[in-house]
């Protein structure tokens, strides 16, 4: 997808990182924004207010549809980071009384990771676990690790960097067995991969609208209508969203995460069949370079990420040489910090390979011809590195 900037045609390739709403999206934003919409309270009981109740309560159905689930089962809320807080914090406040160990693995999302550090600072016991050199969790790792006191784990669907598929069926059907709460982050899967959770064992999950064409600033948490699925609120204030998270519903955002799970349901296996094309002819124009490196196992990497690694390249001048092809060096969210990939060290890697790491990451309007470009600007800037490196000490 090529955007125009100030200067220069950037082509974007961070999907991963958010995506552009649908013109759908914008344009059922608008009605609603717009004269005539429905600019009012839905916890009001006059006819206006009554309006957007309706409103929004289609939108929470579509997002139910997309999850096969009963629309009583979504709680709306500003995005998968305040999603994965309501869940892990308010999962272990609320089954405090019976237990306090935590389980996550060393390979979630920071919403996760600093989550959970948080609860360890204030005393939960947290066992960390690390995945295989592949990047998944091995069910005997986590096997080993429950105790009589666990409570809660939280393993993410798909790996936002690597784009590696944890099986959360394998993973709910052990914690279930157990009694234990089962948390999953699906911020990159919710509207990208089918997800039943009407079969899956899953008891609390996390997803945004932002990731699969939605607005920003608008996200779910799904709660399985279990009598043993209760979490302790994190605000109060007042009585929307079954009291988990109050305060008035923004309305055009609703919107618009409703109008993207309809969407996302009727163009998934279409999205998925582009994802692979474009993951196939990017990684055969790069594999064949020397020093490459690909991160996570393809045979269970969600197709519309691809993380690659070189030798002998440092990852920030190589970031800076792709201008003005728009990819992460690991998350988003982490991108700034100049570290090398947390997610890649714990699979393993050296920190010289985990630095230097590139995530491509693609959307519904990825055209060919940006792929074509990604691997002329990447092949080039690898070259061009190579060849003005210090010759290595003898």
């Amino acid at each position: 997808m090529t955007l125009r900037t100030d200067s220069e045609d950037a082509v974007y390739l961070d999907h991963a990182a958010t995506t552009p709403p649908d013109p759908e999206v914008v344009a059922a934003m608008q009605s609603v924004l717009g004269p005539g919409g429905s600019f009012a309270n839905p916890s009001s009981i006059h006819v206006a207010g009554r309006r957007s109740r309706a409103l929004s309560e289609h939108a929470r159905a579509a997002i139910a549809r997309m999850l096969n689930v009963d629309p009583v089962c979504i709680v709306f809320t500003s995005g998968a980071t305040e999603s994965n807080n309501l869940a892990i914090i308010g999962a272990a406040r609320q089954r405090a009384h019976s237990g306090r160990h935590l389980i996550t693995m060393r390979t979630e999302h920071k919403a996760v990771i600093d989550t959970f550090a948080a609860l360890e600072r204030e005393g939960w016991p947290v066992t960390w676990l690390a995945p295989e050199p592949d990047g998944l969790l091995a069910t005997g790792t986590l096997e080993a690790a429950l105790r009589e006191d666990t409570q809660l784990v939280s393993v993410m669907h798909v790996n936002n960097e690597t784009g590696v598929v944890q099986d959360i069926a394998a993973i709910g059907g052990l914690c279930r067995s157990r009694g234990i709460l089962f948390h999953c982050d699906a911020a990159q899967s919710a509207g990208k991969l089918p997800l039943d959770l009407a079969e899956l064992p899953v008891d609390l999950l996390s997803l945004t609208a932002h990731k699969f064409h939605g607005p920003q600033g608008v996200g779910a948490l799904y709660l399985a209508d279990r009598p043993d699925v209760h979490i302790a609120p994190l605000m109060h204030g007042g009585g929307q969203e079954r009291r988990l998270r109050p305060g008035t519903l923004a309305m055009h955002q609703v919107t618009g995460f409703g109008t993207a799970a309809t969407l996302a349901r009727e163009r998934m296996h279409e999205d998925l069949t582009h994802y692979r094309r474009l993951n196939d002819r990017l990684w055969r124009g790069l594999s064949n370079l020397p020093g490459m490196h690909r991160n996570g196992n393809p045979a269970t990497a969600f197709p519309g990420i691809l993380n690659v690694s070189a030798d002998d390249v440092e990852g920030e001048s190589l970031l800076l040489a792709l201008e003005p092809l728009c990819v992460a060096s690991g998350s988003a969210c982490n991108s700034q910090t100049g570290e090398s990939s947390y997610v890649l060290r714990a699979m393993g890697r050296d920190d010289r390979l985990a630095q230097s790491a590139i995530r491509f990451s693609f959307g519904r309007a990825t055209l060919i011809d940006d792929i074509d470009f990604a691997i002329d600007r990447y092949r080039r800037a690898i070259g061009h590195l190579r060849a003005i490196a210090p010759p290595a000490a003898a």
